[in-house]
């Protein structure tokens, strides 16, 4: 019975996100607002901030990472316009509530993310809920993961001083790329297109992110 009835109060407050944060907003794709409202964002922090998962703001993990605002990771999501069969590169697992919410949507994620034990935890997790279309591997997310591209979708969840070359080499013809590019507390979400030969850059306006961690991103030394 405990168990139904928290069940429930976290199904209402998830319903109550999507609806005052999500929708609100502007977020129109059917399948991103089906996709907030079907994973379980609870279940992706620690247990004693369960009861603020549904808030609107980011809420820290593990070694110093953090899981966006709801509303950041529907945006994100949205503005990769996926329809359905893309193959998506995510860099940064973190908890893995990105990846899961994008694999409603995409037909397989593949996710990297450079800090093992945050990596392990949310493949664990993720086996749990039986999200099985996320991949994810411990690596430099800077690189990218060359041996599965080209990608629909990559999609960065950490901040870049700049572009990391990579990503463009592994974008497919007609790809979206979404990174925050910028300063170390002040960035601005980038959405970058690949069409015939040539490269559309767009601004969708300024974020925070935690920093891109690695070769062509910030150096870890300065991770402070």
């Amino acid at each position: 019975m405990k168990g139904a009835m928290e069940k429930d109060v976290y199904a209402r407050a998830r319903s109550a996100m999507v609806e005052t944060q999500i929708i609100a907003r502007g977020i129109k794709q059917k399948e991103v607002i089906e996709a907030m409202l079907a994973v379980p964002r609870h279940l992706f922090v620690d247990e004693g901030l369960k009861s603020q998962a549904y808030g609107d703001y980011p809420l820290p993990i593990d070694e110093g990472q953090t899981i966006s605002q709801p509303f950041m990771v529907a945006y994100m999501t949205e503005s990769l316009k996926l329809k359905g069969g893309e193959k998506v590169l995510e860099i940064g697992t973190g908890s893995g509530y990105q990846a899961a919410v994008l694999s409603l949507i995409a037909s397989r994620v593949f996710s990297i993310e450079r800090v093992t034990s945050v990596a392990i935890k949310a493949r664990r997790l993720l086996d749990t809920l039986h999200y099985s279309k996320v991949i994810i591997k411990i690596d430099d997310g800077t690189l990218g993961w060359p041996e599965e591209a080209p990608f629909d979708a990559i999609i960065v969840t950490a901040a870049s001083p700049e572009i990391p070359p990579v990503y463009m080499q592994q974008l497919a013809e007609g790809g979206r790329l979404l990174i925050p590019v910028g300063g170390e507390f002040v960035q601005d979400l980038v959405r970058v297109t690949r069409r015939q030969g040539r490269i559309l850059r767009e601004s969708l306006g300024g974020c925070r992110f935690v920093k891109l961690i690695g070769r062509y991103g910030w150096q870890a030394a300065n991770n402070g």
